[in-house]
């Protein structure tokens, strides 16, 4: 079942996600998948606004912290209360909140894109088993009518024989349930057309039988207990989850209900069972909880389920005593995917995966993919410390071997941090977080190797203290470097200007992304002196290039990185005329760009700033629009000129035909920019197709890896 395509929002109107009328949109579009599947009385507004109240209750759930997926269960049941109860209601109900759940609702800017996709995941799972609980108790109270009119039937055949045996029949015959009737002993007597329907035999076969006949491997371990305890008249009825064998070779999953039928005189007589099929709505529950706990690259259990399992081991009511981890880092996987791509990463990313699950294969041991190149192998009860270390010597070993990856042989190294003790020291945020130092320390002492935790490693490596101090003098000593990663006008493919990201080369961990200290110098208010730096080194490399000739007549367009910590400082608007003022460069020429949630969180005192900048002539920048709060109403107050589209907005029209909901998406977007007159500028744009298809939509200009990759100022040219 397709999702309903949603209109582009419209101008003005709160969007996704944020503040403004997200859930009552998801409910428009959830009402509009659901309501013709229903057998309500309400009507179709009536409805709705029944959706919007239960969108707000999945909303606070999302963003609940910490977070628990409980109120799942009462939407579900609030569903079937609502009669959402056809065949096809619970596979629209969940595809609808898969679809567009994490798009409307999941946005606060607090929230990362993969924790909002497990929640809401979770949130499925729930809202599955709260529906089937639903269900199914509305299934057994009329099965317990059933029985009622069963036994009344019984009770009065000497007064009204004929009219009670014909009322039964044809109830027994025309149930959707499947209905059984045995004797005593366990011998099968009647059954009815829905009953033989489903188990795909015969009904005279089916009467030849003994209810003992009917046993399943997967049978719990109470269903013949209690079946022996109602024979022996011990318990009136029981309920349980059973299964059944087809002849098809498949297993027919049933909530089965059986009841004891009394005479008279409360002996007991025959054995009622009602048996409901719920093979789909188990599977559907299974398929839900496999996609929320398994990465879908690798298919290996992802972090949730690593924390689920980690937790439990060391939860005060298990019986474990000691528990291993071992954390495991490709090291350089980083140059794969800046060099052969993000698709080559992925193959390898699977091929990695596979070799690792083949190295846990004991009990008590389970390999998961946590994020990212990062990998974890948990031991439960392991025997030994050297069992944990040995589980890390083969995962090295599997590794070993060159993977080959698009005709490719590529050499795999990895890092690995081991930790093992009593589960009664640490619990599981401190296992976690004490392996992943224990990692970083193998990765510094060359890689390709593992290193167990050490307490006063562990205290040293949490500490800042080495970035705190060392920062100034890596900018004293010129160990920061900038790249500059073209801006290119899709109107006619011309260069418009360039972006500068700042790199670290350490002397020990070599070169550094920004997002492996930046948010470290954010913290500690390193930032401003450094972002102070990349301001000022960038507006000298503008002026060369500008002196050179390059970008022809138009002067090209600097786009410099501006971090909330200096959003605030109080003399940025001085220290950035300065800059401007000792090299020549025009304001026009200069862009800052500052990240959605940033900017939409600051007050009209925080903002003045930018305004004055804006004033003066520079560009202001919207940075990863549509990832924080995507407050689209507020773009109206924001000092800025440009809007910088996040790259999860584009990805979708790499692909031919192009994701009809991203092309829908993407077009509202600029349309809104182009009448508020700021101009689009995509993110990530990856292959040839993409751009065009981008340009079609009128986005103004675009950066990624189809152009060119971040590189050094001398070979800026090459993008012309």
């Amino acid at each position: 079942m397709n999702p309903p395509q949603e209109e582009p929002p419209a101008a003005g109107a709160g969007p996704a996600g944020g503040t403004g009328d997200g859930p009552a949109r998801f409910a428009r579009i959830w009402c509009r998948a659901v309501y013709p599947e229903t057998a309500t009385s309400m009507t179709r507004d009536e409805f709705e606004a029944h959706l919007v109240g239960l969108t707000r209750q999945l909303a606070e759930a999302l963003h609940a912290r910490p977070f628990s997926p409980v109120p799942g269960r009462a939407v579900g049941e609030a569903l079937v209360a609502a009669h959402c109860t056809t065949a096809d209601a619970l596979p629209r109900i969940l595809g609808i909140i898969d679809a567009y759940l994490p798009l409307y609702c999941a946005g606060d800017g607090e929230l990362a894109a993969e924790e909002a996709r497990v929640r809401c995941g979770r949130l499925q799972h729930a809202i599955a088993s709260g529906f089937a609980a639903s269900l199914q108790q509305r299934t057994r109270s009329e099965q317990e009518a059933l029985s009622r009119a069963t036994l009344s039937a019984q009770n009065s055949i000497a007064n009204a024989l004929h009219e009670s045996e014909t009322r039964f029949r044809a109830v027994f015959q025309d149930a959707a349930l499947g209905i059984g009737i045995a004797d005593m002993s366990g011998n099968i007597l009647d059954t009815n057309l829905a009953m033989t329907q489903m188990l795909g035999i015969a009904d005279h076969h089916v009467r030849a039988s003994n209810i003992g006949d009917w046993t399943h491997p997967d049978d719990s371990a109470d269903v013949w207990r209690m079946q022996d305890e109602l024979r022996r008249g011990e318990r009136d009825h029981y309920q349980v989850e059973k299964p059944y064998h087809r002849t098809d070779g498949t297993s027919l999953w049933t909530n089965l209900t059986v009841s004891l039928l009394r005479d008279a005189e409360a002996r007991p007589q025959y054995m009622l069972a009602m048996v409901e099929d719920i093979t789909e709505r188990r599977l559907l529950n299974l398929r839900l909880r496999y996609q929320a706990t398994h990465d879908a690259l690798t298919e290996l259990p992802n972090r949730a389920l690593f924390f689920e399992r980690l937790e439990q081991a060391v939860s005060p009511s298990s019986d474990v005593t000691r528990v291993g981890l071992c954390y495991l880092d490709l090291d350089g996987f980083k140059a794969v995917n800046d060099s052969l791509g993000h698709a080559v990463g992925d193959q390898l990313l699977i091929a990695v995966g596979e070799r690792l699950r083949d190295c846990a294969t004991e009990p008590g041991q389970l390999i998961a993919r946590i994020g990212g190149d990062e990998f974890v192998a948990l031991f439960v009860d392991p025997p030994s410390r050297r069992a944990v270390t040995a589980l890390a010597q083969r995962a090295l070993d599997a590794l070993a071997t060159p993977v080959e990856v698009g005709g490719r042989e590529l050499m795999v190294r990895a890092s690995i941090g081991v930790v093992e003790g009593p589960v009664t020291e640490l619990n599981a945020n401190e296992i976690l977080r004490s392996a992943d130092i224990t990692m970083y320390r193998a990765k510094a002492d060359g890689g390709n190797r593992f290193a167990l935790a050490d307490p006063d490693s562990d205290a040293r490596a949490i500490s800042r203290h080495h970035l705190t101090h060392h920062l100034p003098a890596a900018l004293k000593g010129c160990e920061f470097f900038i790249e500059y990663q073209p801006l290119i006008r899709m109107e006619d493919g011309s260069l418009e200007g360039a972006e500068a990201l700042v790199r670290w080369s350490h002397p020990r961990h070599g070169v550094l992304g920004p997002d492996r200290f930046i948010p470290l110098a954010e913290h500690t208010g390193l930032i401003v002196p450094l972002g102070r730096w990349v301001l000022r080194e960038a507006v000298r490399q503008a002026c060369e290039w500008q002196v050179q000739g390059i970008g022809g007549s138009r002067p090209l367009r600097l786009n410099v990185n501006l971090s909330p910590r200096q959003l605030h400082h109080p003399d940025l608007v001085d220290e950035t005329v300065s800059v401007l003022e000792e090299f020549g460069l025009p304001p026009g020429s200069l862009c800052l760009e500052v990240t959605e949630s940033a900017m939409v969180r600051a007050d009209d005192h925080e903002l003045k700033p930018l305004r004055q900048l804006a004033d003066l002539g520079v560009g202001i920048a919207l940075d990863d629009f549509g990832t924080g709060y995507s407050n689209l109403a507020s773009l109206r107050r924001l000092p800025v000129s440009t809007l910088k589209l996040d790259r999860s907005f584009s990805e979708g029209l790499q692909h031919h035909p192009a994701d009809p909901v991203d092309m829908k998406i993407v077009e509202g977007i600029v349309s809104l920019a182009h009448t508020l007159e700021l101009s689009v500028t995509v993110e990530g744009v990856e292959t040839g197709n993409q751009a065009e298809r981008l340009r079609e939509l009128g986005c103004d200009s675009a950066q990624g890896w189809y152009y060119a990759r971040p590189g050094p100022p001398e070979r800026l040219p090459e993008a012309v």
